[in-house]
């Protein structure tokens, strides 16, 4: 893969075919045939925490990777307390993923930076993709011309896993670390951990380090000792 903007770098599981899709079969679709083909309008993915803005927009870059078009993800998060003026640039590329937009709506100098980078993008060819919690007319952009070129990208929420769908997603998980997870384990934690998808995934990913560091395996008492540590 091509080296990201930033050098921000892709998570190496945050792929379409790692992503559960659930309800949310439109929104990969739509962002697979972005991925693979120059132009389109923007995209905007928007929902609550835990439903995969992230890993759709990572799997965007690394699908249009592996087909040798050039991507950047910026993860607004981390960088929107950096100067506008770092989307500079990036028009080059045919795919641009910005993660929380959110951050910025309301800010004049970022505004106006990504309304000159749609534009280029458009001329190039490329496209945008943008994440953020809520869809493009709830966001308080006070740049006229922007809102209105937000306001006509293909949109989609993105629902949460249901219950049912939560265990084969965190077994998908644990294969792509390397973890064995045996049932009793996958089924204590559906039991004893926060039921949204996101928290899961992190008491996952922490348990993967506390097993790797001590050696042991995700038996039930080894989780429940690890669960027991971090309530005390």
């Amino acid at each position: 893969m091509r080296q990201l903007a930033l050098g921000v770098q892709l998570r190496v599981t945050l792929r379409f075919a790692s992503y559960h899709t659930g309800a949310n079969a439109a929104a990969v679709l739509g962002l697979t045939r972005a991925a693979r083909a120059a132009g389109g309008p923007p995209l905007w993915l928007y929902g609550p925490a835990g439903v995969g803005r992230t890993h759709l927009l990572q799997a965007a870059c690394a699908e249009a990777g592996e087909r040798g078009r050039r991507a950047g993800y910026l993860p607004l998060a981390d960088l929107a307390d950096q100067p506008a003026g770092l989307l500079g640039g990036l028009e080059g590329l045919d795919l641009v993923a910005l993660d929380d937009l959110q951050l910025i709506a309301g800010r004049g100098d970022w505004e106006r930076a990504l309304f000159t980078l749609y534009n280029e993008l458009v001329e190039r060819g490329g496209v945008l993709v943008c994440a953020a919690d809520v869809p493009p007319a709830a966001l308080p952009i006070r740049l006229p011309d922007l809102a209105s070129r937000l306001a006509a990208a293909v949109v989609w929420r993105l629902q949460p896993l249901a219950e049912a769908e939560q265990a084969a997603a965190l077994c998908s998980r644990a294969r792509l670390r390397g973890l064995e997870l045996p049932d009793e384990t996958l089924q204590y934690l559906l039991r004893r951990a926060p039921r949204d998808f996101a928290s899961l995934c992190r008491l996952l990913d922490e348990l993967d380090t506390q097993a790797l560091a001590a050696q042991r395996r995700l038996t039930v008492p080894f989780v429940r000792e690890v669960l027991g540590r971090e309530g005390s």
